[in-house]
């Protein structure tokens, strides 16, 4: 596995590189948006992690311009905890966000996981069966099932369900929900996709109240849980 690191602070380019043996992981690191961006072009790296506060410029514009050409994870890791820089981050193509001060061990488990995700989309076909716990979600034949019994959905439920089925572990973010499902003119309607996730998790969910499946991530957005 090749990481590419964009980060100022050489500690925790350090951090990282330490918790990675030789055999596990090439670490490659740049302190500047421009050199980062240099050394993706060049590397070709499985994973990057990202810092916000660079030197050169903002990482959500390294994070929008990395993405203009590559899909390569993205996982930023930033100083910055306010929601509205992650939804940001999110919406500019992030795969994932995580705030300073944070473990190795909780990245390294977020790494796993953008690569899974990586894996299967670029697969030349989709996985056309999902499943977490109870649910089985049949991509190719459009059908739902609860502990085997089929659940019927509304053709907006299925929608919305199968979006987080194709980025299971990630975060999408009410944007991009709302654009996908309802389309770039209902990105402001918020009260939508909350009551059809409702509506999906009074389906799904043995108690909807205490979801486990369908997760909410606070001020952001929603998150499919994947075993």
């Amino acid at each position: 596995m090749r990481i590419v690191v964009i980060e100022d602070e050489r500690a925790i380019s350090r951090l990282i590189r330490t918790g990675y043996g030789r055999d596990e992981a090439e670490v490659l690191d740049a302190t500047t948006g421009e050199a980062g961006m240099q050394l993706v072009a060049k590397a070709n790296p499985d994973v990057v992690l990202l810092d916000l506060g660079l030197p050169d410029m903002d990482g959500q514009e390294v994070c929008r311009r990395l993405r203009e050409w590559t899909d390569v994870p993205i996982i930023v890791v930033s100083a910055r905890g306010k929601e509205d820089d992650k939804v940001l981050a999110l919406d500019n193509g992030a795969d994932d966000y995580m705030t300073k001060p944070f473990g190795l061990n909780e990245l390294q488990a977020r790494v796993r996981a953008s690569l899974r995700h990586s894996l299967r989309r670029k697969a030349a076909e989709p996985e056309p069966v999902f499943r977490s716990g109870d649910i089985e979600v049949d991509l190719q034949a459009r059908v739902v099932r609860l502990t085997g019994e089929e659940v019927r959905l509304t053709a907006t439920e299925y929608k919305l369900l199968a979006m987080l089925v194709r980025h299971a572990g990630m975060v999408l973010t009410h944007k991009q929900i709302l654009e996908e499902v309802w389309g770039p003119a209902y990105v402001d309607e918020l009260h939508y996709l909350r009551v059809y996730m409702g509506q999906l998790r009074h389906k799904l969910e043995p108690d909807p109240t205490r979801p486990r499946l369908l997760r909410t991530e606070s001020g952001v957005g929603y998150r499919l849980m994947a075993e």
